[in-house]
């Protein structure tokens, strides 16, 4: 249906990476791969979490939650990028769009808080063990888990509201492989620079100030342990510390890289390629980084895989 010059776009083209078919078999097996070793490793640690009752404590019940966002995350853009590659016309609908951006943009705030809230954890862990059982109990452990949540919710529904209420030009060509906010607004025949404003206001203040928590908290970790005398220890809590830094600055880097920056034709190619680390790389390496290094969980994994291969049926 038409409405003067407007045209009323009930589904979107993506246009992905490119049309070259050899590149699109590479791309394929490569987010393939990938994708199965991300269902693998983090089902793996939510599974053993569960059922390991050493592993029920904050550290692991947060990481635990963690491992369930990065599967989410890429589970909303990765199988219809994996299907796109298939087809000639990638089409998804306008419903389907926006549905798109809402989750990825719920999922990916939730994480931020997440692992902001994983390095309070550690904070107080080292800074504070005598008083860590007191301070992080089941119920710190679930608000902490609820308030990322519910930040997750609030930072994504006006990005959705907005973003679905804008009239679209007959262009419905998306340059990217899934449905992201500053990709949509370019479509837009109108005015967006409220909604540009919304992505620089809120993405500005929540990425950054999430980011300085984390580094602060860090600051204490470091200073606190300088004075332990034990090297033992020390290397222990810096192993953690460094796994979960690490982490950090890769998410918020590619985060605040993508957000945060004017929107022009060479940051538009570039965000598709930070796009793939986020969607497709960080969420299959966090469990490795995080989580398949630790001690405790691969020794959980061991008895898990061992009990499961005793009293398999014969």
């Amino acid at each position: 249906m038409e409405d003067g010059n407007q045209t009323h776009v009930t589904e979107f083209v993506l246009l992905g990476f490119t049309e070259m078919p050899y590149l699109q078999v590479v791309l394929f097996v490569f987010a393939l791969a990938f994708y199965i070793l991300n269902i693998m490793a983090n089902s793996i640690i939510v599974t053993v979490v569960i059922t390991e009752p050493n592993l029920h404590t904050p550290m692991y019940y947060l990481l635990a939650n963690l491992s369930f966002l990065d599967f989410c995350i890429s589970s909303v853009t990765v199988p219809k990028m994996l299907c796109d590659f298939m087809v000639e016309k990638k089409t998804i609908s306008f419903e389907g769009c926006i549905a798109q951006l809402h989750f990825f943009h719920l999922l990916g705030c939730t994480e931020a808080m997440l692992l902001t809230s994983m390095s309070i954890d550690r904070y107080v862990a080292i800074c504070h063990p005598l008083r860590y059982v007191t301070i992080m109990n089941a119920s710190t452990c679930i608000w902490l888990t609820s308030s990322s949540w519910s930040v997750g919710f609030l930072y994504s529904l006006p990005h959705t509201i907005l973003t679905a209420r804008l009239p679209f030009c007959a262009s419905n060509q998306v340059s990217h492989f899934f449905c992201d906010i500053k990709p949509l607004l370019k479509l837009a025949c109108t005015d967006t620079y409220i909604n540009e404003m919304l992505v620089s206001i809120i993405a500005g203040f929540f990425a950054p100030s999430a980011l300085f928590m984390i580094l602060v908290s860090y600051v204490y970790i470091g200073s606190h342990l300088m004075k332990i005398k034990s090297s033992e220890s020390r290397q222990k809590a810096f192993s953690t510390c460094v796994s979960h830094l690490t982490v950090v600055l890769f998410y918020f880097g590619t985060a605040i890289c993508t957000y945060l920056r004017p929107s022009t034709k060479d940051s538009m190619d570039q965000d598709r390629m930070t796009a793939i680390l986020f969607t497709v790389v960080t969420p299959t390496l966090n469990p490795i980084i995080y989580a398949l290094r630790n001690k405790e969980v691969k020794q959980s994994m061991k008895k898990l895989i061992y009990s499961n291969v005793v009293w398999w049926p014969s």
